[in-house]
């Protein structure tokens, strides 16, 4: 089986910086020392001058797959995100189709064991009409609980106030809340279609989201400790 021993690295790990040696085998660290010897390793690296750290954790990206792998595969992402060093992902549901049920969790899962070569994980989307699949989630299945309070792709915005206080009450594990501003978002468009037409490039998009249609306080009639409604400050 595979071994690799990397010596007199710069390592990072557990909060310190120090030279040293790592050793691999089998795919996971076995031993990190100052000075590893009399291990036999089929690969052996100097690494002295080189930095060695751990890989990363991207905890929200954008795959398109499925629904527009053309734009990114778990094939062409996963690899984009090792050459970086980013070793785990996790990847949002608003595909086609959006993730919203258990077989379309289970399909992504499918996708990325034969085609990602990092580790990965998936957020669950929210709708206005799945609150009983999240409320019965496993925690050990999803990354997390995604929820978009403005516009997104597909059937996924949820700006119901009933709806979103069972989803806080009940959802089993991490919740993220995307906070924008629907109503604001498509005034903004209509602005910008007016002044330069219906087709916008790219340097459209934060005009258009712009910060403050994620600090306009919510309209719904909640009732806050104080009396009145904060301002949304929690944008992700």
């Amino acid at each position: 089986m595979s071994s690799v021993l990397i010596r007199n690295a710069r390592l990072v790990n557990e909060g310190r910086v120090f030279d040293g040696d790592l050793l691999v085998s089998n795919g996971r660290i076995v031993k990190i020392a100052g000075s590893i010897e009399g291990e036999t390793a089929r690969v052996e690296i100097d690494a002295r001058g080189q930095w060695l750290l751990p890989g990363m954790i991207d905890d929200q990206v954008h795959f398109r797959d499925p629904g527009a792998p053309d734009k990114g595969s778990f094939y062409t992402e996963s690899r984009a995100a090792v050459a970086g060093g980013i070793t785990s992902f996790m990847d949002m549901p608003n595909t086609q189709p959006a993730t919203l049920t258990l077989e379309a969790l289970d399909d992504k899962k499918r996708r990325a064991a034969i085609n990602s070569v990092a580790n990965y994980g998936f957020h669950f989307g929210v709708s206005n009409d799945n609150l009983d699949t999240v409320a019965a989630l496993n925690p050990c299945e999803v990354a997390g609980v995604k929820v978009f309070m403005g516009a997104s792709t597909g059937n996924m915005l949820v700006d119901d106030p009933r709806i979103l206080e069972r989803l806080f009450a009940e959802v089993p594990t991490l919740l993220l809340a995307h906070c924008e501003h629907t109503p604001s978002i498509d005034a903004n468009a209509a602005t910008l279609r007016t002044l330069y037409g219906e087709h916008l490039t790219a340097e459209a998009h934060p005009l258009i989201r712009n910060a403050e249609a994620c600090f306009v306080p919510p309209q719904w009639p909640w009732t806050w400790p104080n009396g009145t409604a904060p301002a949304c400050t929690f944008c992700t």
